[in-house]
């Protein structure tokens, strides 16, 4: 075996929250060094990218935006920039940013990356297909399906912060905790996020959450 893959873009299927699809690229080729993703407008005026910044702290990502094939607009903080196919478009945090498909069949790669922080997978492609239904406040089902994916991936910090914060919502107080414990073994800032997230205001009472979340529980033990 060589160890390398091909795909064409149009082979890895697209994933959805309800806002822009995209196709995983990083998840489907199992890249753990860099955040890799390709977005396709299926007609003129379809929207590429949703709009966002990457100014929160856990992001601060630079991205680089290739063309790749059509034609697109990009919106960056109010500046209408145009962009043929084999166009790079290069946005650093803090800049808004959104994009237009100019042509049907317009497609976008996408690829980011925090200067001075070795790339982390969250493995939050596995949670997109589940969103729709914590936004619509089935965090029970959303629990039981979420479980089915971290049997299948356990790696991922990202699935096991979001099954938490649905079993806190469901009642599931234990559950909730077990996770949200495994999710920070795995990514240290979910502990700081947890501590502020509303999602756990139903079990933020517990002695065991308390316990988790407290910036104590991240300082090593007295040698």
């Amino acid at each position: 075996m060589s160890g390398y893959a091909v795909a064409q873009i149009d082979e890895i299927d697209e994933i959805s929250d309800g806002r822009c699809p995209y196709r995983p690229v990083r998840f489907h080729f199992g890249i753990t060094s860099f955040g890799v993703n390709a977005f396709t407008g299926r007609e003129a005026g379809d929207r590429l990218i949703n709009e966002h910044d990457e100014s929160q702290e856990n992001d601060l990502q630079e991205e680089l935006y290739l063309v790749q094939r059509g034609r697109a607009t990009f919106e960056l903080d109010g500046e209408r920039v145009d962009a043929s196919a084999g166009t790079l478009v290069f946005v650093p945090p803090g800049i808004k940013r959104t994009a237009f498909a100019e042509e049907s069949g317009t497609t976008i790669v996408a690829l980011g990356g925090t200067p001075g922080k070795a790339y982390e997978p969250l493995g939050g492609e596995l949670w997109m297909p589940l969103h729709h239904l914590y936004e619509s406040g089935q965090y029970a089902e959303a629990a039981d399906r979420g479980r089915e994916l971290i049997e299948a991936h356990p790696e991922y910090a990202g699935p096991l912060y979001n099954l938490a914060c649905c079993e806190s919502l469901a009642g599931r107080t234990d559950d909730a905790i077990k996770h949200l414990q495994l999710a920070i073994d795995r990514n240290e800032p979910f502990r700081s996020l947890a501590a502020e997230d509303s999602d756990f205001d139903p079990i933020r009472g517990e002695a065991a959450f308390e316990a988790l979340v407290s910036s104590r529980a991240a300082e090593p033990a007295p040698g």
